[in-house]
């Protein structure tokens, strides 16, 4: 089908960029307030299990959406670790894990329960950038590019799977919509002035030096 196809490849152009924005943002503005760590450690445990993925189906656009996705994610998770003052290696020793799990699933169970795996990290990685953003004193280091486009990409999947007629991609992707809708909606609210719920201490980044700058 053609429009599938076309819808399709749509999908998979967004979904190379739709994290360059927040690299450009945080790269330049050095801020993080209202990112979620969860989210961008969640977030590489999928680009990595999904271009496994690709690769065992044999699917050329998995892989390069989510080989390309790491070019974004990696420095994003560089710069929180300098937030954070941790080891890098550490910080992503999580995201290791989850993506070794889901191959090892992906591998011996089948795609169905690989795609349960997917969906729950899925879901973890979005509802932590929710409670960021619901709780973070400010929100000025979310991109609104980002959340924008983390919106649009999933509605083009929701519309993909329509029309090849996939329900279980059609499900997966209303939910995430669901919730990048939310992530908008609420930045859009705290931007125009709403007030953080149960807010944590905000993290000053640390001072600029030149050694070791990117």
């Amino acid at each position: 089908m053609v429009a599938a196809t076309v819808v399709g490849w749509f999908a998979v152009a967004i979904g190379m960029c739709v994290a360059v924005p927040q690299l450009v943002r945080l790269a330049r503005t050095r801020k993080v307030d209202g990112l979620s760590l969860i989210a961008w450690r969640s977030i590489l445990a999928m680009n990595i299990a999904w271009a496994a993925h690709g690769i065992r189906l044999g699917q050329f656009a998995l892989i390069l959406t989510n080989s390309m996705g790491l070019c974004s994610t990696l420095p994003i998770l560089y710069l929180l670790a300098r937030q954070f003052r941790r080891n890098l290696l550490v910080l992503m020793l999580p995201s290791l894990v989850v993506a070794a799990v889901m191959i090892t699933v992906d591998h011996v169970l089948g795609s169905a329960a690989y795609g349960v795996a997917a969906i729950t990290v899925a879901l973890v990685s979005n509802l932590g950038q929710s409670m960021q953003l619901v709780r973070a004193p400010h929100v000025s280091g979310v991109s609104p590019l980002f959340v924008t486009l983390a919106v649009l990409n999933q509605a083009v999947w929701v519309v993909w799977g329509l029309l090849v007629k996939d329900a279980g991609t059609v499900m997966t992707a209303s939910t995430v919509c669901g919730l990048t809708s939310f992530n908008l909606l609420w930045y859009v609210l705290r931007r125009l002035g709403l007030r953080a719920f149960f807010p944590h201490a905000t993290l000053e980044m640390p001072p600029v030096v030149a050694v070791g700058e990117p």
